[in-house]
């Protein structure tokens, strides 16, 4: 399965803002990420329509995420992004070429078609199963405590917070 790069940019913003504790401009995002702030608002934006974060209006305006970071998962963050087709596409090549069975005979999908759709199921799944929560609890673990109070100062526009580097994975 082929990602966006935008998911995985909309996936790191999400986590991210699970550490501010007030809303962060997409400006600071993309700074955050060493990312051009038009395309990081391209993926804002299809996070904001699919309801994942919304954006603050005003002088101290920004995003926040739309609901508990345990209730988003990864795959909905995919699905805003990419949308939701399937990775595989059945073009019935069956039906073709010399040997090409008749449409009556292909009523049921073939066993290729029916193994790509188990697959797609299962990686959906698997991403359902993780939360943005999980990935946040999981960053956690691996910083010291000073990094996720500098990361939050940081997001919250403290400009000395940076120092030693703060890193989101």
């Amino acid at each position: 399965m082929k990602m966006s790069d935008g998911v995985e940019w909309a996936v790191h913003c999400c986590v991210v803002l699970t550490a501010a504790d007030r809303p962060v401009p997409a400006a600071r995002l993309a700074q955050f990420h060493d990312v051009s702030s038009s395309y990081l608002a391209k993926h804002l934006q299809a996070l904001s329509r699919a309801k994942i974060i919304r954006s603050v209006q005003g002088k101290d305006g920004g995003y926040v995420l739309d609901r508990p970071p345990g209730e988003i998962s990864v795959y909905d963050i995919v699905r805003a992004v990419d949308g939701g087709r399937p990775a595989f596409v059945c073009n019935e090549i069956r039906q073709r070429g010399p040997m090409g069975n008749p449409p009556g005979q292909c009523q049921e999908p073939c066993g290729i078609a029916r193994t790509m759709a188990v697959a797609d199921l299962a990686w959906r799944e698997s991403l359902r199963g993780v939360s943005v929560l999980d990935l946040a609890t999981e960053v956690a673990t691996k910083q010291d405590s000073a990094a996720g109070v500098r990361l939050t100062a940081w997001l919250n526009g403290d400009p000395d917070a940076g120092g030693d580097a703060v890193t989101v994975s």
